[in-house]
């Protein structure tokens, strides 16, 4: 058994999310005995709910959030040249319109408000390219092109919206596959020592001994040092898992998203403005679709359960029919999710003016005890040295930060080498089509060529699925990746649910099913 009392691991995570996964991999980096107990499946809540981006956060510079945007900005390409199998750069059109006003309620709102009354609500075009040369001062670019003006009555973004907008800054960020970032950290970690156990519950955990005694689903555990990165479930693990007294909190927001039918014929995306002063992305989603998020609401159910509400939905369609030349309805709607952001409780006055920025409050009363509050997953790596610089000092031998640079498992190669990849793989094996190649790289990298192994002909692969899915695959997530559920694979792993058909998901489910797949071996 794992950690016993008379050698307990250093470290025991609770969570497997983005921050537990990016914790444990930083330390088992360092040299330290990781356990990880997720009670669901890798990045089965928040983490693999989120808009998908690697960013700064545009809007958090009318809050006055200087820090936590330029900390993030700087991430963007850190994290780029890691995971290029995973992430890629991405331009964002941001269109100008002298008509419409915004009810915005931010520190930058307020002051314009005071000095220029005459404004009424709007943004006007000076202030927007303002705050993106702060956003490209600010990001420290190397691989990222600077902001542009887009005259949208030539440019082939301008062809989707309504005519009465003429004009566009275009800026940068970057797309990222969050639940693989997730799997892939976690594949990282264990590479290194940690020990992952997805669908593990932990029931109960106090101090004992200058230990804590952790009692789970699978086991008792031991370890020296306790992390809750339960994300949503933070609060309740303190209070109900590990009974020690906080004054911190969460506020539990919920984001959801629509996923349509292309709307756009282009690979960028858009940054719209609402009149109610929030913002709304419309992202080309996964070749045949767009995604389009998000909303922030309080969100006052279990965190398990989020939802994406018929009135979120009818007010993301509406937000972006503002700008469309065709109206968007429910009926474009293909697929919508939802997730819970933990965010750390600062007293705000709405969901959308709570902090993103992570908060880390160490209990060094015995044992200690780090609980991590809020974060977002552009900053997950930074989130993971902080979390360990907090624990350096229980931990003489520790190594330093190393995960800067380092790429995650498939990652290996130049950021600008997904092409040349895809065609190496094709002519090694002439059986995939492009489609196929493109979509084994973008979610393996180089470790495509361990997912097909030694198949010469598509037949090798064993059964076919449906959509490209291959018994081979299949396998290779169930040993590899923690896929358990198919769930697990159609949702999470990837995202093939939106092209597989109801009876080809059933099929794939009685396999996953099956004593030939569940068995060892």
């Amino acid at each position: 058994m794992r950690g016993i009392a008379e050698n307990p691991v250093d470290l025991f995570i609770i969570g497997g999310g983005v921050n537990g996964c990016g914790i444990a991999r930083d330390a088992a980096g360092r040299g330290l005995s990781v356990t990880l107990a997720e009670q669901g499946d890798l990045a089965q809540a928040t983490s693999s709910a989120s808009t998908k981006l690697f960013h700064g956060g545009l809007r958090y510079l009318e809050y006055l959030e200087i820090r936590l945007v330029r900390e993030a900005l700087h991430e963007r390409e850190v994290l780029l040249r890691a995971m290029p199998h995973i992430s890629w750069p991405m331009r964002f059109v941001l269109p100008l319109s002298p008509d419409m006003r915004f009810d915005s309620d931010t520190p930058v709102s307020r002051l314009t408000a005071r000095l220029l009354p005459w404004l009424k609500g709007r943004r006007p075009a000076w202030m927007i390219r303002a705050g993106l040369a702060l956003y490209d001062a600010l990001g420290g670019r190397k691989i990222l092109p600077a902001t542009r003006a887009v005259d949208l009555r030539r440019d082939p973004a301008g062809a989707a919206l309504k005519p009465a907008f003429r004009r566009a800054y275009e800026y940068s960020d970057c797309w990222v596959d969050d639940a693989r970032l997730v799997v892939l950290n976690a594949r990282d970690a264990a590479a290194r020592g940690a020990h992952i156990q997805t669908g593990c519950t932990v029931l109960e955990a106090h101090r004992e001994n200058d230990l804590w005694r952790i009692v789970t689903s699978g086991g008792i555990h031991y370890a020296r040092t306790l992390v809750n990165a339960a994300g949503p479930w933070v609060g309740a693990v303190i209070r109900d898992t590990i009974h020690v007294p906080s004054t911190e909190g969460v506020r539990l927001v919920r984001g959801s998203h629509i996923v349509t039918r292309r709307l756009f014929d282009h690979d960028r995306a858009y940054f719209f403005q609402g009149r109610d002063g929030r913002i709304c992305f419309a992202i080309p989603y996964e070749g045949d679709f767009t995604l389009i998020g998000t909303t922030d609401a309080d969100h006052h159910g279990p965190p398990g359960e989020a939802h994406c509400t018929e009135e979120e939905a009818d007010y993301l369609c509406a937000f972006v029919s503002e700008y469309f030349a065709r109206p968007v309805t429910r009926a474009d709607v293909v697929w919508s999710y939802s997730g819970v952001r933990p965010l750390y409780d600062d007293g705000a006055s709405s969901a959308t003016a709570a902090t993103r920025d992570y908060v880390l409050r160490l209990d060094a009363r015995g044992a200690p005890l780090l609980n991590i509050f809020g974060g977002k997953i552009t900053t997950y790596r930074r989130l993971a040295e902080a979390a360990l610089a907090r624990l350096a000092p229980y931990f003489s031998d520790m190594g330093g930060d190393w995960t800067a640079g380092v790429a995650l498992p498939g990652g290996a190669f130049a950021v600008d080498g997904v092409e040349a990849l895809c065609a190496e793989l094709r002519r090694d094996y002439p059986f995939l089509t492009a489609p196929w190649a493109a979509r084994l790289v973008r979610a393996y990298g180089t470790d495509a060529r361990l997912v097909l192994g030694g198949a010469r002909t598509a037949a090798d692969l064993g059964r076919d699925f449906g959509a490209t899915l291959t018994e081979a695959e299949l396998r290779w997530l169930r040993a590899r990746e923690w896929a358990v559920t198919v769930t697990d694979v159609i949702w999470r792993r990837s995202k093939l649910g939106l092209r597989l058909s109801p009876a080809e998901v059933n099929e794939i489910a009685r396999f996953m099913a099956s004593p030939d797949f569940t068995s060892p071996g």
